[in-house]
């Protein structure tokens, strides 16, 4: 440990109450790698790992937080749209996106010299639909309650054949690429007894499950959904994929899905030990709890993680438990209202 950029990553310093540390990855990690291989974890930044004791305290169990809040475009998508846009040979991509995938994918097509189209919801938020045009990408609204984002996604399709039809979850390049974030923890120098971790399409949660498995570890993943967008609970109650009828509403707009992916489903009904269903002011407190005390911003969809420990606090209770905040694009509005209570 003497003066690499790694080794700098790994030195521990105490910000406001909270303690950083940065990835430890094991030296086989980057064996002989390939150079597409070594430009893709390149553009990839580090989860940044945060020990907050008054969080911690506060939800009767050992808490370490894994906050993609910092990574490119502001959240774990940009994992699975970097590798997804630096692998298939099409010039153009169209995706449907509450935002943050949007954002991904156009901020990953514009480093690879492509074109992104991104059908986003009229309910998205604003701070999103402005960052998928600042990155460069097309945007096209649809109103959900009258056009589905898939029924859209394949009218535009119709007219560019040319292009790669990009799932914000339901593909194995996207599940490849957040397989990363489950390597990283993996490579992690604690204990954990659960990493817990937002679920709405299942592209995060089956990713992390890869990635832990292909490093050789054996740690429980747990969900954290909705309940006002409880498809995947549903789903793994029945044995079978459970499909909701319309888009859900729920604050976290992340997880307003129809259902599960198909490629995410083959792996979550094997390997996701369970899935806490958190009501909307769970979701709500746990952006709170963050802010107050781990000094970190989330969107709503980020706060899953908290809101499970809140929703369900005996079956964490002195457990050491890796809680995901998967991004942080809030907007001001939304989050100062949340804030304010």
């Amino acid at each position: 440990m003497h003066g690499t950029d790694a080794d700098r990553l790994l030195r521990r310093r105490p910000v406001l109450g909270v303690v950083i540390r940065r990835l430890k990855l094991a030296p086989s990690s980057f064996a002989r790698p390939k150079a597409d291989v070594l430009l893709r974890l390149r553009m990839i930044r580090p989860t940044t790992i945060l020990e907050a004791p008054r969080l911690a305290k506060r939800l009767g169990a050992n808490v370490v937080i894994a906050s993609e809040t910092f990574q490119t475009t502001g959240s774990f998508k940009f994992r699975a749209a970097y590798n997804l846009a630096s692998r298939v040979r099409e010039k153009l991509l169209i995706t449907a996106s509450s935002g943050n995938f949007g954002q991904a994918l156009a901020c990953a097509c514009s480093m690879l010299k492509k074109s992104s189209i991104v059908v986003m919801p009229t309910t998205s938020a604003k701070v999103k639909v402005d960052a998928v045009r600042e990155y460069g990408g097309q945007v096209e609204m649809v109103d959900v309650g009258v056009t589905s984002r898939a029924d859209r996604v394949r009218e535009i399709a119709d007219r560019h054949p040319e292009a790669y039809i990009a799932s914000a979850y339901d593909d194995p390049l996207v599940i490849e690429g957040n397989a990363s974030l489950g390597q990283e923890l993996a490579a992690l120098d604690y204990p954990f007894d659960e990493v817990v971790v937002p679920i709405g399409g299942g592209g995060l949660s089956a990713g992390i499950i890869e990635g832990i498995g292909k490093a050789g570890k054996r740690i429980a993943v747990v969900g954290a959904e909705p309940l006002l967008a409880n498809d995947a609970a549903r789903s793994l109650r029945a044995g079978r994929i459970i499909c909701n009828e319309v888009e859900p509403q729920t604050i976290a707009d992340g997880a307003r899905v129809i259902s599960l992916g198909r490629h995410n489903w083959s792996i979550l009904k094997e390997n996701l030990t369970g899935i806490v269903e958190i009501p909307e002011e769970n979701i709500i407190e746990g952006v709170r709890l963050l802010f107050d005390l781990a000094n970190l911003k989330v969107e709503p969809t980020g706060a899953l993680s908290i809101g499970a420990l809140l929703t369900e606090p005996d079956r964490f209770r002195g457990h050491f438990v890796c809680c995901v905040v998967s991004g942080g694009n809030v907007d001001p509005v939304v989050y100062a209202k949340i804030l304010a209570g």
